[in-house]
């Protein structure tokens, strides 16, 4: 299967890095490279792009669409956290943009096997990196009912999140739960009837969860933000899209602490923690998708945009 991936946002992201042509840029979420098509096609043969994805169909896949601009396009097998170590290696100590695509590439869901989705019956998997040992299965079958409660609620933000944690751990005690349909049936069982008729797939929120959980999707996004920003050049921007309050929360925060990193009380005459703004957040409120993109493409309905720009001091 080709991996194919309608870039959300699209526009909106490439208008917002402001692209200069002899510039460096990174897209750590590489997928199959349709923002990074789009950059490498404004660069001149002075400016760099480098591309990041810890999925090899990712790699593959992009390696290929990028085959126009191979001379300015350097493609990295890494997670976007070790977004330092992969320009250190590579010599290059700040860049003029970055962008991260986050969530769930449409070639992951649509392609069965990876056991991302809960429309066709497979192993569960759902790692975005297949060198990772643990699965999703490691997840179902192993933690406790509180572990798995914890994170269905937060994660999932699934407010029937008790019952569906009770009802895995008792059926996990007949037999080890092994495909995404016997997941689907514990998880019917646990939501009442009624909610299940007008809410989407009961499935879709615990799916979330434990995909988040097994790639540390949000611990990673949380750590890495500042490392990022740290990598801009002056008047350099971060772009990034996240697809669930709980992923834009985070990128929230982070630019506006680095926007405003003062931890002195507000009542102090002077700043004497002496922590410096690095830069400022462009979008006061995050860019959304237009209505004709969600005609368009379904998937990018919940997308949020948020952009930073970095001034040294």
């Amino acid at each position: 299967m080709e991996f194919k991936h309608k870039s959300v946002l699209l526009d909106e992201t490439i208008e917002n890095l402001a692209i200069k042509p002899d510039g460096i840029y990174v897209d750590g979420t590489l997928g199959g490279g349709g923002h990074s098509y789009e950059i490498a096609s404004r660069l001149s043969h002075k400016g760099r792009l480098i591309g990041i994805d810890q999925d090899a169909d990712a790699i593959v896949a992009a390696t290929k669409r990028l085959e126009p601009f191979k001379d300015r396009v350097t493609i990295v097998r890494n997670n976007y956290c070790s977004m330092d170590v992969v320009l250190k290696e590579l010599g290059i100590k700040r860049v003029d943009g970055i962008v991260l695509d986050l969530g769930v590439s449409s070639y992951q869901l649509d392609t069965a096997e990876r056991g991302f989705t809960y429309n066709v019956d497979v192993p569960l998997d759902m790692r975005m990196d297949q060198r990772q040992e643990i699965t999703a299965k490691d997840i179902v079958n192993g933690y406790s009912e509180f572990e798995l409660f914890r994170i269905i609620r937060d994660y999932g933000e699934d407010k029937f999140a008790k019952n569906i944690a009770k009802h895995i751990v008792m059926a996990r005690q007949q037999k080890a739960i092994e495909t995404t349909f016997e997941l689907n049936e514990i998880i019917k069982a646990a939501i009442p009837m009624k909610v299940r008729a007008v809410g989407g797939h009961p499935s879709k929120k615990t799916y979330q969860a434990v995909r988040i959980e097994l790639n540390r999707e949000l611990d990673v996004l949380k750590d890495s933000i500042d490392m990022m920003i740290e990598h801009l050049n002056e008047g350099g921007r971060f772009c990034i899209i996240t697809f669930h309050s709980l992923e834009d929360r985070i990128v929230k925060t982070g630019f506006k602490n680095n926007e405003n990193p003062c931890t002195c009380p507000p009542d102090f005459p002077v700043c004497v923690c002496k922590k410096k703004s690095k830069g400022k957040v462009i979008t006061r409120k995050p860019i959304i998708p237009s209505d004709e993109e969600i005609e368009e493409n379904k998937r990018s309905k919940s997308s949020k945009l948020r952009v930073f720009e970095r001034h040294m001091n």
